[in-house]
């Protein structure tokens, strides 16, 4: 658990897979906040290529590396994000904007979160520019039509998404 006086962000997602878009936005957070909380979100809602225990390894392999050791926790998490920050007692919520559709939905989101929780802040952070084209649901596809996602992934990613597309089906 973090100190009180600690400026503690979560940075939440489903992460199927981990981008180098994400890896750049843990980055920069980890510059701006005192400890990174990188909530991956149990996704009732969504097929996920990777399952939950996949997505938390495959992050913290992705992050290791990033900032000294214990500023950035990957956790798994269920619910809604605000309750999860207010059991890590996070002042703020770290959210990624790529572009204009990115930020529409994200304000939306932000203001439904500060009605249930004002204490905690969202914080929206834009990845560079070579990185704002990727996103998991195209590094997705691109793998599993054959492409090469080394540029848009991590080695290990990279490696996990190879292995789940080379598998046979119901792997």
């Amino acid at each position: 658990m973090a100190q009180t006086n600690a400026r503690t962000a979560v940075y939440c997602g489903t992460f199927d897979p981990f981008t180098l878009g994400h890896e750049d936005l843990v980055r920069r957070a980890a510059g701006l906040f005192d400890h990174l909380l990188i909530a991956v979100a149990v996704a009732h809602h969504k097929k996920t290529l990777f399952n939950l225990e996949e997505r938390v390894r495959l992050v913290e392999q992705a992050v290791q590396g990033i900032a000294p050791a214990g500023r950035i926790r990957v956790l798994p998490f269920e619910g809604l994000i605000m309750d999860f920050c207010a059991q890590q007692q996070a002042s703020a919520v770290v959210r990624g904007v790529r572009n204009m559709t990115d930020f529409d939905y994200e304000v939306q989101m932000a203001a439904m979160n500060r009605k249930l929780r004002p204490g905690v802040e969202t914080v929206f952070l834009l990845p560079q520019a070579s990185l704002q084209c990727i996103s998991s649901t195209l590094v997705r596809e691109i793998s599993k039509l054959g492409g090469d996602v080394g540029q848009m992934v991590s080695p290990a990613v990279a490696a996990a998404l190879h292995g789940v597309h080379a598998a046979p089906p119901g792997r």
